[in-house]
Order: structure tokens, then C-alpha cells, then sequence
């Protein structure tokens, strides 16, 4: 495994699951702000226009795909669409996060399952597209994982989050 060179920041062009709150939120302004292209994957079309616009508002170059991180194909065919638009990505942020608040006792399994497809399922899709294109392009890139702190440290009420993360 080599290890790889990332270029500068503003040299970048990034990809952002999870785009439209919290910390994908915070990543793409401050990526934007830094530079830095921006590609931004999130399941609210409305939210990926919104803040696409507000970022290209202060100049930055920005765009979206509306792609829920569950499905293999759909971020596949997101990321082609960066490479459309960018001529490829340099590093793949896995964001995109949802919990559940309850007793796991009392939680349904379907919603536990979702969660998994978005949390656990949604990272391993995100990488292995990522890993496929950064294989091949030169200097190689990075992939970023945000895990939680109650991945070690979980929370009665958060048990099934807190098992999402670890699994990451």
C-alpha cells in the first residue's frame, strides 16, 4: 500500500455525504470556504439546492446529487456525476448519519435495520466508490469516516446508534 500525498485544501475537490446538517454541513462550508471544490450527497434535493447556492453565493465551486447513502448504485452514479463535473474527487467524506432515541427494547427492528443501511451500510457503500476511483487516480487520496464517541460510550437511549458506530 503506498501511502498517499493529498494535495492542498484549495486544490481539492471533495465529497460530502450527509451534506446538508450537522457536521457535513459545517465540512462543506468550511471546505468551501478554504477553496476547496465541494460535492455534496444528501437525500433532501431541496437542502443540496439550498446550500449549494449559498456557497456558490461566496464564490465557491459546488454542486449535488441527491443520492441516499444505502444505495450502492445511487452514490455510483453520484460520484460520476462529480467526476463529470470536477474531472474526479480527492477525498470522500462518509457523513451521513441518522440515530434512533429509545430502549432498543422498544425500538421496531425495521427501524433499527434502517439505521443500519444508513450509518454502517451507507459507509462501506461510500468507501467502496470512493476506493474504486482514487485507486486509479494519481497520487491516491483519502476517505474520512465520522464515527461517534458513543461508539465506546453509548447511552441507554441511544443503543442502536451507539452499535452503528462501533460497527464503523
Amino acid at each position: 500500500m503506498t501511502k498517499a500525498t493529498l494535495k492542498p485544501l484549495n486544490q481539492q475537490s471533495i465529497v460530502i455525504t450527509g451534506a446538508t446538517s450537522g457536521i457535513g454541513l459545517a465540512t462543506a462550508r468550511r471546505a468551501a470556504r478554504a477553496g476547496a471544490c465541494v460535492f455534496l450527497i444528501a437525500r433532501g434535493e431541496g437542502d443540496l439546492k439550498a446550500l449549494c447556492e449559498e456557497l456558490q453565493a461566496t464564490g465557491a465551486r459546488a454542486a449535488w446529487a441527491v443520492a441516499d447513502v444505502s444505495n450502492h448504485a445511487a452514490l455510483a452514479e453520484a460520484a460520476e456525476k462529480c467526476v463529470r463535473l470536477f474531472g474526479g474527487f480527492d477525498t470522500w467524506v462518509n457523513n451521513a448519519g441518522v440515530s434512533i432515541y429509545g430502549a432498543i427494547s422498544v425500538t421496531s427492528l425495521d427501524d433499527q435495520r434502517r439505521l443500519f443501511e444508513t450509518n454502517y451500510w451507507g459507509v462501506v457503500n461510500g468507501s467502496l466508490v470512493a476506493a474504486e476511483h482514487l485507486r486509479l487516480r494519481e497520487g491516491g487520496g483519502a476517505i474520512v469516516n465520522v464515527g461517534s464517541i458513543l461508539s465506546d460510550a453509548p447511552l441507554p437511549i441511544q443503543g442502536v446508534y451507539s452499535a452503528s458506530k462501533h460497527a464503523v
